[in-house]
């Protein structure tokens, strides 16, 4: 018979907890003997290096930088990965250095994006065995949404317009491409077509997105089209979905 759950921790009443009313602590499954194996490890395929450069906003020789298939309800969420099937204990020290540069480099250029406050950087090593780092911008302004929780207000909030979040990928593949490397990102295209009415509704033909946002969260099956798996996924599931990461 299982022990009593404990009792939800302090942090339920941080104010940057996203939740609220009545929670209780779910019962801890009983330790496997053999942990399954991650994407990319053992006989699994790997997503990351069976993917082309064009489902990357960045590319260089050693590595590339991806974002999620759709607008996320952050400012940005990107993931840094390594072109060489590595995992970050296995880095030689050449790209254990360049992890270092390019980590501060690609913060860097988040951050230089309006609105973003500061920028989260998170590795969670169950989902796949090909490193990659998420990288997570708060919005300026929105205190609420600072520390650990960041990755669960992504999935809540309402997803950024696409026009901006193109945009967004855009001017961070510029930033990058600064420093070597290739930028593959561009920003949206204008519509230059005249209104059909001045009503304020769309009419049919139109180009409007309709569809939902996919989060960090939400991005549990790793593709190169959607976003890697997320990391609270991957921190539940046996074979990590980032949950990646």
């Amino acid at each position: 018979m299982h022990d009593t759950p404990p009792s939800v921790p302090d942090f339920a009443q941080w104010p940057s907890f996203p939740f609220e009313g009545d929670l209780r602590v779910k019962q801890l499954d009983d330790p496997v003997p053999v942990e399954p194996p991650r994407k990319g490890e053992g006989h699994r395929e790997c997503t990351a290096c069976n993917a082309p450069d064009d489902a990357y906003i960045w590319v260089g020789e050693r590595w590339r930088v991806r974002a999620m298939d759709r607008p996320t309800g952050l400012p940005m969420v990107l993931i840094l990965e390594s072109r060489s099937h590595l995992d970050l204990g296995d880095l030689p020290n050449l790209l254990a250095a360049e992890l270092g540069v390019m980590t501060v480099r690609l913060e860097r250029a988040i951050r230089s994006l309006d609105g973003v406050a500061r920028v989260h950087v998170n590795r969670w090593g169950d989902g796949s065995a090909h490193l990659h780092i998420w990288f997570l911008a708060r919005p300026y302004g929105q205190l609420q949404l600072r520390g650990t929780f960041l990755s669960l207000w992504d999935s809540i909030l309402p997803p950024i317009s696409e026009a901006q979040w193109r945009e967004n990928l855009a001017l961070v593949a510029a930033w990058l491409a600064e420093f070597g490397g290739r930028p593959l990102a561009e920003p949206s295209r204008i519509q230059w077509q005249a209104p059909s009415s001045f009503t304020g509704q769309p009419s049919p033909g139109d180009d409007v997105t309709t569809g939902e946002a996919v989060s960090v969260i939400e991005s549990a099956e790793e593709s190169h089209a959607p976003a890697a798996d997320s990391p609270e996924a991957e921190a539940a599931a046996p074979e990590g979905g980032q949950s990646d990461d």
